[in-house]
């Protein structure tokens, strides 16, 4: 092997960025459904009202968005990354505010089910979509 079939090998669209792009997929699907068990979790453990049923839609759009970031490829797996990584952050972000100034009159605290979990797998997911968004974009352009 000469050192210049490493270099080759390394190359957008070779099968080494084909490989690291999968498995991206694999743990970003894990980030998402992680996220919607989580939420799903809550709804059972007695979080009930209007943030019952939006935790039970998140649930429902991780796991929809899970099979999405698996399951396409070129363009279209770039658009549902990039639609995984706004409803990860956009999760974490609703968490924060409810955590400091508030939202939709909750404040939470976070000593509450779950609540510092869901902070790092939210922050984790958001750094593994971001990686998997920025591969799928690459392995499209290369394509």
């Amino acid at each position: 092997m000469s050192p210049h079939s490493l270099t080759n090998d390394a190359r957008p669209g070779s099968n080494v960025s084909h490989r690291w792009l999968m498995v991206m997929q694999g743990l970003s699907a894990v980030a998402l459904l992680a996220m919607g068990a989580i939420h799903l979790y809550l709804v059972f453990d007695g979080v009930g009202g209007l943030l019952g049923v939006l935790f039970v839609v998140n649930a429902v759009g991780a796991f929809a968005l899970a099979i999405a970031v698996v399951v396409l490829r070129g363009v279209l797996l770039a658009v549902a990354t990039a639609l995984s990584l706004i409803f990860m952050v956009g999760t974490l972000l609703a968490l924060v505010l409810a955590l400091t100034v508030g939202l939709f009159g909750i404040r939470e605290t976070l000593d509450f089910t779950l609540v510092t979990t869901t902070l790092v797998v939210e922050s984790i997911g958001t750094v593994i979509l971001a990686g998997t968004l920025l591969l799928a974009m690459r392995s499209h352009r290369a394509a």
